[in-house]
C-alpha cells in the first residue's frame, strides 16, 4: 500500500471512530447496498468490505457501552 493510500486508510477510520451509533449504522447499510448491487471493481469491493467492518466494529462498541450503561442503572435500581 502506498503513503497515500494509507493516509486515507487513516483518514477512514478516524471518520468513523467519530461517528455516533445512527451514522455508524446507516453507513454500513449503505456499504451493504453498495456491495450487493455489484459492479464495483474487486479493489473498490476490498474497500468497502473494509469500510463495512470498520463500521460494524464501531456499532458494536457503541452497543457494549449502551450494554454497560443499563447494566450500571439496573444495579443502582
Amino acid at each position: 500500500m502506498s503513503g497515500a493510500d494509507e493516509g486515507t486508510v487513516a483518514a477512514a477510520e478516524q471518520d468513523v471512530d467519530a461517528m455516533d451509533y445512527e451514522s455508524a449504522r446507516d453507513a454500513l447499510v449503505a456499504v451493504v447496498d453498495e456491495l450487493e448491487r455489484g459492479g464495483a471493481t474487486l479493489e473498490q469491493s476490498l474497500a468497502l468490505w473494509e469500510r463495512g467492518e470498520a463500521l460494524a466494529a464501531r456499532c458494536e462498541t457503541w452497543l457494549t457501552g449502551a450494554r454497560a450503561r443499563l447494566d450500571a442503572a439496573r444495579a443502582e435500581a
